[in-house]
């Protein structure tokens, strides 16, 4: 192979697919593409349908504004390749000097045209520096057409600018052609790109450029450091720094005259519509170029030290992005190298095809570092010495979702119970969490209530490493932030912007940690990862998926509608590293025959390169926890009855609702009908009225007492049973103060409901425990959970323990007949024993007789193990399995 980067026929050597083949042996940004890239081709695919421009006016203008030149002064090519071809037929000179080792197509083009070809040795002993006493002796024979890479191609060592400014100034009847295709890799560094003549003069620089000397010689003038003479012309590959060679694109920047003659030479449009918007908008982007150059030196320098120290090998110092090694070893070539390399999907660039380049030069580019450290890995084992060896990553999939509500976490629950199932100790992680839906774990801290349910399906104790940031809203614009189980503040959402390194850096400590106790990561990603308003501070999707090294599947809700564009549009929102993390998508909740949808299926395989790996029904009563409230405010949570049932059960549809999952249990029992109220005229008589959890009491109060609500419920006191749990405790109570602004404003005071005579304060101190108890009336054993910053205490008036610990602590309290009551603790109706008296009290009530027996069991162990039989048949497992290596 003459020059690298051919992947297939590298593919058909090493015997695997393309996407196997870590490829060192082409130099491009290891920042891969700008994020721009798909978008802009995908605005200007309408002109496909026109000529591109010929004169490709958006680009040479864009290119004037870069460098600081004239429009005449600028060429557009098909890549420099094609500008390379013309060169020699236009310069008029015989004889061509070319410094090797160099990028072969110099010499090449020179002897397709005629030229002869002197070549001048870059010794390694010298460093390859450019000989500059050797290079004016060859000049002195006469004018040559000399080809200079600034950094040269394979040394990446540069040259010093003002040297070749002074010797094209002594020989004005050559051409030096500088190629900088990999210049914007090297900081700091001299261009030769404006003319000389458009310099200012109060630089010191005159207007006409090498006037002549006494004697009919030439001296050369002082130019200012970026100044091009007029005998030089400079290359530019705007793909190689841009990571995008196959859309080919470069530039020639010359004097007039002679960029007049190079247009001329090259065939019409040679430059096509989406290469002259791709470039236009590249040579703009300042903020890539600072990106790519600071993260490309410092990849070099880590790679360099790395390399010099496995022994056999030479590796010279290069400004690039890529660097020239020598294999020293007695015995071994760079051949042996590369076969050695490739046996393991890493292919680096032998260099016996570079003129003065004999079989022991290999050259490898620089990659991100994870690639980096398989090169190493790689040739460490072909130089016979066991270096530090990467510990294999913990494999890793992670869902994520082409909307919220698409079905993530329980897609996870279902993955993690699949795993166990077959014996490969998974965990769940979730870096990131919005939910007022929360549990607490054996260890006193709080995480969401889905991770909680994951950790179950892989019969783990929840831990707060599975979630470790955790935001609970409070407000419209502000989170209760928790970080590893334990609340930081309240954020508004420009604070958390600025905090979210902190948090980023909690997440990856978790997941590391985590990971190196498990067998198999299954992660859940947030939202969309295609929220460009987000995506610059993400920490929970593509950002935690590469960390994690993570094989992503993207779902969508088909069941909702538009989960085709859902999914291609989320793909061209994506960067082209993210779309690399996508292995497949899976289509969740659908109703039908799933065979209706391959047409369909097909066209997204042909439109985004991933397939559909699933299609899973939709679930009806799967029977677990939810986790998004959107759930909850649609009233499918609560597992409406299809027929009458004989106990009605009203539950307050409150704005900052928060552990909704406390009534999960109540839906499955035979005779309870439970409906979501939200307006005092849907409340009717109900035989109980539930006032759920919220993560803003006083604001929610506030709501209930502006609808009618609040007075509704007041007005059933004595007939109907009133139940609060934890905020909704707060609420039965005369008055809640707010004296640190946890929940509203500093020092607020919110009147309650009145219907106990409790006062509650909210403090700083959060309580964060699993507990059991009993209850005070039937005496059934309780047990579940405490999330709250409130201390609530009686005052005058009937109040009796309803609820009490096992230490003797009081976990609620309510009237001495029952009909008012609330309580701390989450999960309280999970338990069978008590939620079949508290029902039974309901219907004695009612003059109903009790219910002796009922088959409702709250246990997710049974939902879960159907969920993960219903995925595992929906979803290709073996292809997950083969994108996972497992």
């Amino acid at each position: 192979m003459l020059h690298g980067g051919n992947l297939r026929e590298l593919a058909r050597q090493a015997g695997c697919d393309q996407s196997e083949i870590i490829d060192f042996s082409a130099s491009m940004n290891p920042l891969g593409p700008p994020p721009w890239l798909r978008g802009v081709i995908s605005r200007h695919v309408e002109a496909l349908v026109h000529y591109p421009d010929p004169d490709c006016s958006g680009l040479v203008e864009a290119a004037c504004h870069r460098y600081g030149v004239r429009p005449e002064e600028v060429v557009c090519g098909n890549g420099t390749s094609d500008i390379l071809a013309v060169l020699p037929r236009i310069a008029g000179l015989e004889r061509a000097i070319v410094p090797v080792p160099s990028y072969a197509e110099y010499e090449r083009a020179c002897r397709l045209e005629g030229l002869s070809v002197e070549r001048l040795d870059l010794l390694a002993e010298e460093g390859f520096a450019l000989p500059w006493n050797r290079l004016g002796a060859a000049l002195a024979a006469g004018p040559a057409l000399v080809y200079m890479g600034q950094p040269n191609n394979p040394t990446g060592r540069t040259f010093q600018a003002s040297m070749l400014r002074d010797l094209a100034g002594l020989h004005p009847d050559s051409l030096f052609v500088v190629d900088e295709a990999f210049a914007d890799f090297v900081a700091g560094l001299d261009r030769l790109t404006r003319n000389c003549h458009e310099l200012d003069n109060t630089e010191g620089v005159r207007g006409e450029s090498f006037p002549p000397a006494a004697g009919g010689t030439l001296s050369p003038s002082p130019l200012a450091p970026g100044s091009r003479p007029a005998n030089v012309l400079t290359l530019l590959s705007l793909t190689k720094f841009h990571a995008m060679p196959g859309l080919r694109l470069g530039l020639a920047l010359a004097e007039p005259e002679l960029a007049a003659k190079l247009r001329e030479r090259l065939p019409p449009w040679s430059v096509n519509s989406l290469a002259l918007a791709v470039g236009t908008r590249a040579l703009s982007d300042e903020d890539y170029a600072r990106r790519s150059l600071e993260k490309t030196t410092a990849l070099r320098q880590a790679l360099f030290a790395r390399l010099s120290s496995l022994p056999g090998l030479t590796v010279f110092p290069g400004e690039a992005n890529f660097l020239l090694c020598r294999v020293d070893k007695p015995g071994l070539s760079a051949q042996d190298a590369f076969e050695h390399c490739l046996r393991t999907r890493v292919a680096i660039r032998r260099c016996h095809t570079f003129p003065s380049l004999d079989g022991r030069y290999f050259r490898v580019a620089v990659r991100s570092e994870e690639d980096n450290a398989r090169l190493i890995q790689a040739l460490a084992g072909f130089v016979g010495v066991n270096a530090t060896r990467t510990k294999r990553r913990t494999p890793a999939i992670m869902v994520q979702g082409a909307s919220s509500n698409a079905g993530k976490s329980l897609l996870v629950a279902a993955l993690c119970r699949i795993f166990l199932q077959d014996g490969l100790s998974p965990a769940p992680f979730k870096a990131q969490n919005m939910s007022l839906n929360s549990f607490v774990t054996p260890a006193g801290c709080e995480i969401g209530r889905a991770q909680a349910l994951q950790a179950q399906a892989c019969r783990l104790p929840p831990d707060a490493r599975m979630n470790p940031v955790l935001l609970k809203p409070c407000s419209d614009t502000g989170s209760q932030v928790i970080v590893m189980g334990k609340p930081v503040g309240n954020m508004r959402v420009a604070q958390y912007v600025a905090y979210k390194p902190k948090a980023w850096e909690a997440a990856r400590q978790a997941y590391d940690a985590l990971s190196a106790e498990a067998g198999i990561m299954v992660l859940e990603g947030a939202g969309s990862p295609a929220e460009v308003n987000l995506k610059h501070h993400d920490i929970v999707n593509m950002a935690m998926a590469r960390h994690a090294g993570a094989a992503v599947l993207l779902v969508a809700d088909i069941d909702r509608g538009g989960a085709y564009a859902s999914l291609a549009g989320t793909m061209d929102c994506l960067e082209e590293w993210e779309r690399g993390l996508v292995k497949g998508y899976v289509l969740n909740k659908f109703r039908g025959d799933a065979s209706l949808l391959a047409p369909a299926n097909d066209w997204l395989l042909e439109s985004t390169g991933r397939s559909v790996l699933g299609v899973v029904p939709y679930i009806k009563d799967h029977g677990l926890p939810e986790e998004d409230s959107v759930s909850f405010k649609s009233g499918q949570c609560l597992r409406p009855p299809e027929g009458p049932r004989e106990l009605d059960i009203a539950v307050i549809d409150l704005p900052h609702v928060s552990n909704f999952t406390d009534l999960d249990a109540l839906g499955l029992e035979p005779d309870v009908a439970v409906r979501l109220v939200r307006a005092a005229d849907m409340l009717g008589r109900p035989d109980a009225i539930i006032l759920p959890g919220s993560k803003n009491t006083p604001g929610d109060l506030a709501f209930l007492r502006a609808n009618g609500l609040a007075e509704a419920v007041r007005a059933l006191a004595g007939r109907s049973v009133i139940v609060g749990l934890c905020g909704g405790y707060q609420m039965l109570g005369t008055e809640v103060r707010d004296p640190l602004g946890l929940e509203r404003e500093a020092g607020a005071v919110e009147a309650g409901l009145g219907l106990l005579p409790l006062r509650t304060e909210l403090l700083a101190n959060k309580i964060l425990t699993q507990v059991s108890g009993r209850h005070a009336i039937s005496q059934q054993a309780v047990r579940g959970y405490e999330i709250h910053h409130g201390r609530t205490e009686a005052g005058d008036g009937e109040c009796v323990p309803a609820i009490t610990a096992m230490d003797g602590s009081i976990l609620g309290l309510g009237r001495g007949d029952g009909l008012v009551w609330g309580t701390y603790l989450h999960g309280v109706f999970d338990t069978d024993g008590f939620r079949r008296a508290f029902l039974n009290d309901l219907r004695g009530r009612k003059g109903l007789p009790p219910l002796t027996s009922s088959d409702a069991r709250y246990d997710i162990e049974p939902a879960l193990d159907r969920l993960a039989a219903t995925v595992r048949a929906s979803l290709d497992m073996q292809k997950i399995r083969e994108f996972l290596d497992i």
